[in-house]
């Protein structure tokens, strides 16, 4: 489970988005909340001595985005997205919890078609990593493909295809403690792919 360190952390996030939203001039019917489930495919850690590739764990996914009709077509957007997984060290085979938070600005643009509207989104911000031992942020971007099929005028549901993109450092002190490191970054760039469902209604 998320430590309350790191919801102190996730809460302090969602204030500052909610702050940024509804200080947007925006009319009425303008705004959109959308609460979104989904499942994410993890890629792999190296072991703290580089020797082999250590498995995470594919989780389910939570988001939460706030957005702006920017224009007939597309959306100003801040998304927060959660995921929390497992990974198993090499050294005394424990397990470990691996959270991540991410936090992104996304333009989203909309094409309509006769039934529903395919939508592409791209975003910049930052992850939040948490392990047992220690917490980092790094810049990242994203991308998405979706749909929306609407019900009504107030409310859409949504499919989304994401991936995200971490600048990290190999050698960062995440996955260390008193000098002993279980785990590093492979490489200098985290990829998370998910694919989600939501529901967003309008207001």
């Amino acid at each position: 489970m998320p430590s309350l360190k790191f919801f102190s952390h996730f809460n302090k996030v969602l204030i500052t988005l909610c702050c940024a939203l509804f200080s947007i001039n925006a009319q009425a019917g303008d705004l959109e909340i959308t609460p979104m489930f989904g499942h994410t495919f993890s890629p792999k850690l190296n072991s703290g001595d580089n020797t082999i590739e250590l498995p995470t764990t594919d989780e389910s996914n939570v988001a939460l985005a706030f957005s702006w009709q920017d224009s007939p077509k597309g959306q100003g957007q801040i998304l927060v997205n959660f995921v929390s997984r497992d990974f198993t060290d090499n050294i005394d085979q424990s397990t470990h919890t691996f959270d991540t938070l991410y936090a992104h600005f996304n333009g989203v643009a909309f094409y309509r078609q006769r039934n529903y509207i395919t939508t592409f989104g791209v975003g910049i911000g930052a992850t939040y990593f948490k392990s047992d031992f220690d917490s980092v942020v790094y810049p990242s971007i994203t991308i998405a493909l979706g749909t929306r099929y609407k019900f009504s005028d107030n409310l859409a549901f949504i499919t989304e295809l994401r991936a995200y993109a971490t600048l990290t450092k190999d050698d960062d002190t995440v996955f260390c403690q008193n000098g002993t490191c279980v785990a590093s970054f492979d490489g200098a760039v985290w990829l998370d792919s998910q694919i989600s469902i939501g529901l967003a209604y309008s207001f």
